[in-house]
């Protein structure tokens, strides 16, 4: 081989080594490689409320185990502002890379039905696994004449617009729940909007508002302490936090159901591999047994579901409410 062969080939060598050199980098920057190694750096759950807040809690109870399953960190991000529009955008206009995550809650399917958005919530954000579930309670204040919520209907009944009722504002779980209560029991009862739910459980101690649905985490206390009366809870079976309170269903009222859910979403083209591990890491770090210890003592109901389950359950939300807004005529702020 004479040396000039050599150095031809020598070089043909050295170029097929920079081209798999370079294929190699390519490949380490692309979408498919990206995927196959995801996660590979901290994840943003941005949280459209405020810190210490029923919804940040429950983000941060499931964030922790999360970020052992996932092994990156997950860094939560509060966005609150215009009934969780602004944490929505902030997901939104981010990268679709399954590195920004959305954490919302009962508001989100009913702001598809009662506000004006600038984005869809059916077609923009992806459902990757519902968290939890939070029936409501039906709370009075332990000085009430009504022992049952028979007593409370048969009094409404009898005196339109004489009861009041609290939330903590139009579109809430609170403020639905009740005007469900209203549509279903036949009756009229008024709206007394607060800022805040502390706000109304206070009038209710205090015994200047007739009634209340709170959640489970507020009214809890309270119940055991002898301060409140429950009178039903929300969900499709009885609480084991009150197993003696009956559920709305028992109490003759069919098909009332108010959860206070929360849910993990992502932007609309985040490929489905990166979905599909994030519901499952959901999905393990609500069968925790400290995360569900801790959340069934605070009347939480872990869930965990598939992207599938989950854009069903949220399709229901939706339609329920939609109907429940017509029927009422109800206005949001």
């Amino acid at each position: 081989m004479t040396i000039v062969t050599r150095i031809i080939r020598r070089s043909i060598n050295l170029s097929l080594s920079a081209v798999s050199l370079a294929l190699a980098v390519i490949s380490l920057h692309s979408p498919v490689h990206a995927q196959a190694s995801y996660p590979d750096k901290p994840i943003r759950l941005v949280v459209p409320y405020t810190p210490g807040g029923g919804a940040d809690t429950n983000s941060r109870m499931l964030a922790q185990p999360m970020s052992a399953i996932l092994g990156q960190p997950i860094i939560i991000e509060n966005r609150p502002g215009a009934s969780g529009v602004v944490g929505a955008m902030a997901v939104l206009q981010a990268p679709t890379d399954g590195y920004t995550m959305f954490y919302d809650t009962f508001p989100y399917a009913v702001n598809a039905v009662m506000r004006d958005l600038p984005f869809d919530p059916v077609k923009d954000m992806i459902p990757v696994s519902q968290a939890i579930n939070m029936p409501l309670i039906l709370v009075i204040p332990a000085s009430s004449p009504f022992k049952t919520l028979k007593d409370l209907v048969d009094f409404a009944k009898a005196n339109p617009n004489k009861l009041d009722y609290g939330s903590y504002g139009a579109g809430g779980a609170a403020h639905l729940a009740a005007e469900l209560l209203q549509r279903d029991a036949g009756i009229k009862w008024t709206h007394v909007p607060y800022k805040g739910g502390a706000q109304a459980i206070a009038d209710v101690l205090a015994g200047r508002l007739a009634g209340y649905f709170s959640n489970p985490i507020t009214a809890l206390q309270h119940l055991k302490s002898g301060k409140l009366r429950a009178l039903a809870t929300t969900g499709t079976t009885r609480m084991e936090a009150l197993p003696d309170v009956p559920t709305f269903e028992e109490a003759g009222y069919a098909g009332f159901r108010v959860v206070e859910w929360n849910g993990f979403f992502v932007a609309k083209g985040t490929p489905t591999n990166i979905i599909e591990r994030l519901a499952k890491a959901v999905n393990e770090a609500t069968k925790d047994s400290a995360v569900k210890a801790r959340m069934e003592s605070m009347g939480i109901e872990p869930v965990g579901n598939t992207p599938e389950q989950f854009t069903t359950f949220l399709q229901g939300e939706i339609k329920q409410w939609r109907a429940l807004v017509q029927s009422n005529n109800i206005r949001a702020d």
